[in-house]
C-alpha cells in the first residue's frame, strides 16, 4: 500500500512543481512605444540627378586614376593606419565578449582538489576520540553544471554578441573606406596646389614682364605711373597667391603623412604628376542595394539586430531558470584510502530559480532594452536619410561641376584664340608687346580656373565614391533576432 501511495504521489509532485514554476513566472509588460524602421527599399534619387555613366564604385576604386604614388600611400595606410587600429581594437573587444557569452553555454566543468590537516577541539561539538585529535582530509572532485536554455535567453545573448561583432566588422570597413577617401582627397589637393603653383609662377613671370614693359613705356612718355602701379599691385597679388599655394602644399603633405601613419622622412620623394578625372558613376536606383553598399548602414542595421536580441533575452528572464548541477569525486581522511571505492562521492541536483519578487528589476531591464532598441532604430533611420542625402548632394555637385567645366573649357579656348590673334598682330606690327602680355595673362588665369575646377571635380568624385560605399559590398546576412 505504501508503494502504491508513492507511485500515486509522483505525478502529483511533478504537477505541483510545474505549477510552482509557472506561478513563479513574472509577467512581461507590453511594448508601448515601438519605433518602426525606415524602409530603405523606397530610397531613391531625384530624377534630375544624372551622370554620364551608371553603376557603383569598384573595390580599390583609387586604382582607376592610374597613379602609383596614390596607390602606394593608400596601400601603406590600409596596412596599419592609426585610425584602423582603433576599429580593430573594437572588433577584438566584441570578439572577446562573444567568446565569454558562448562559454556560458553547454556544460560547465571544473576540477577541485583540496588537502588539509585540522585539530578538532576536545571540548567542542565532537567528543573523543574525534575531539582533541588531528585529522587530515583529501578531496578530489569534478564539478559539472548544465544550464537548460528553456526560454532561449542564452541563445538571444549569443545572437546579441554576434550582432555586436558584426557591428565592429562593418565599422572597420567604414574606417577603411573613410581613410582611403581622405587620403585621395588630400593627395588631389596636394597635386592641385602643385599644378596651380607652376601655373602661377608663369603668371608672375608674365606679370613682371608687363611691369617692365610699363616702365619702358613711361620712360618714353607712352604711359603714366598709375598704369605701372596697377601692374605692380597685380604682381603682389599673384605672389601672395604663390605663398598661399606653398603653404597649402606643406599642409597637405603633413595631412597625408598623418593619414598614412608615416614618419617625418616619408613622402619626401613625392612629386607632382598630371591628374585626370576617372570615369565616375551614379546608379540609376538605390533601394536595398544602398544597404549592402554602405558599411555605416550595415553597422546601424546590426546594432538594431543586436538590440532586438537583447530584448528577447530580457523577456526570457521573466521565466524560471532551471539548472542541473552535479559532481563526482573522492573524499577521505586518510590519504592511503583516497583511491578506494568507499571514498567516492556523487552529487546530482537540479536548481530552480523563480523570479517571484524580482518583477520591478526585470521590468526596468526590459524597458531599458526596448529604449535602447528605439535609439538604435532612430539612429538607423537617420543614417538612411543621411546616406541618401550624401549620394544626392555629391551627385548633384558633380553634375554641376561637369557643366561648369564645359563652360570653362569654352572660355579657355576663346582666350587662347585671343592670344594667338594678339601674337599675330604683333608679328605684323599691328599691336604692341603689352597686348600680347595681357592676352597671355588672361590665358594663364583661365588655366588656373581650369586647374581649380579639375581639382574640385576630383574631390567631388571621391565624395560621391565615398557616399556610394567606396566599393564595399555585403550580402544581407540572416538577422540575429526575429522582428
Amino acid at each position: 500500500m505504501e508503494l502504491n501511495v508513492k507511485t500515486l504521489l509522483r505525478p502529483t509532485l511533478l504537477s505541483a512543481a510545474l505549477a510552482v514554476a509557472l506561478a513563479g513566472c513574472a509577467t512581461a509588460p507590453p511594448d508601448q512605444h515601438p519605433l518602426q524602421q525606415r524602409d530603405i527599399a523606397s530610397a531613391e534619387l531625384s530624377a534630375n540627378i544624372k551622370l554620364a555613366h551608371e553603376g557603383w564604385p569598384e573595390a580599390q576604386w583609387w586604382t582607376a586614376y592610374h597613379d602609383e604614388q596614390l596607390n602606394a600611400i593608400i596601400k601603406q595606410a590600409l596596412a596599419g593606419g592609426p585610425s584602423l587600429e582603433v576599429a580593430a581594437a573594437h572588433i577584438g573587444t566584441a570578439r572577446s565578449s562573444l567568446s565569454r557569452t558562448v562559454a556560458d553555454l553547454g556544460i560547465d566543468t571544473s576540477l577541485y582538489a583540496n588537502a588539509n590537516r585540522q585539530r578538532y577541539s576536545g571540548t567542542g561539538l565532537f567528543p573523543a576520540p574525534i575531539g582533541g585529535s588531528y585529522y587530515s582530509e583529501e578531496t578530489l572532485r569534478l564539478d559539472l553544471r548544465y544550464n537548460f536554455d528553456w526560454w532561449g535567453k542564452n541563445r538571444a545573448q549569443v545572437a546579441a554578441a554576434v550582432g555586436e561583432l558584426n557591428v565592429g566588422r562593418a565599422a572597420y570597413a567604414e574606417a577603411e573606406q573613410a581613410l582611403a577617401a581622405s587620403i585621395a582627397q588630400s593627395y588631389f589637393r596636394l597635386q592641385g596646389a602643385w599644378a596651380r603653383l607652376a601655373n602661377t609662377e608663369q603668371l608672375a613671370a608674365t606679370q613682371n614682364a608687363l611691369v617692365q614693359d610699363k616702365a619702358k613705356r613711361i620712360a618714353r612718355g607712352l604711359a603714366n605711373a598709375d598704369e605701372q602701379r596697377a601692374a605692380e599691385s597685380e604682381l603682389s597679388l599673384i605672389r601672395k597667391q604663390q605663398a598661399q599655394l606653398k603653404a597649402d602644399i606643406e599642409h597637405e603633405r603633413e595631412a597625408l603623412r598623418a593619414l598614412a601613419g608615416a614618419d617625418n622622412s616619408a613622402l619626401a620623394d613625392l612629386k607632382p604628376v598630371a591628374l585626370s578625372p576617372a570615369p565616375h558613376k551614379l546608379p540609376a536606383r538605390l533601394g536595398m542595394e544602398l544597404l549592402a553598399r554602405r558599411p555605416d548602414l550595415q553597422a546601424a542595421r546590426w546594432k538594431v539586430e543586436a538590440s532586438l536580441s537583447k530584448i528577447d533575452a530580457a523577456k526570457a528572464a521573466f521565466y524560471p531558470d532551471i539548472n542541473l548541477t552535479g559532481s563526482i569525486g573522492l573524499d577521505t581522511v586518510k590519504f592511503e584510502n583516497l583511491l578506494q571505492g568507499a571514498s567516492r562521492t556523487v552529487y546530482l541536483g537540479p536548481t530552480l530559480s523563480l523570479p517571484l519578487f524580482d518583477s520591478k528589476r526585470l521590468d526596468a531591464q526590459l524597458d531599458g532594452a526596448r529604449t535602447a532598441r528605439n535609439e538604435r532604430i532612430a539612429e538607423y533611420n537617420q543614417t538612411v536619410i543621411d546616406a541618401v542625402r550624401d549620394v544626392a548632394q555629391s551627385g548633384a555637385q558633380l553634375q554641376g561641376i561637369e557643366q561648369q567645366i564645359a563652360q570653362q573649357t569654352a572660355a579657355t579656348a576663346t582666350t587662347r584664340a585671343q592670344l594667338t590673334s594678339a601674337q599675330a598682330r604683333l608679328d605684323h606690327g599691328l599691336a604692341n608687346n603689352a597686348s600680347v602680355l595681357n592676352a597671355r595673362l588672361a590665358l594663364l588665369k583661365q588655366q588656373d580656373a581650369d586647374l581649380y575646377l579639375q581639382q574640385v571635380q576630383l574631390l567631388a568624385e571621391v565624395a560621391l565614391t565615398n557616399a556610394l560605399g567606396g566599393g564595399y559590398h555585403e550580402d544581407a546576412p540572416l538577422a540575429t533576432a526575429s522582428k
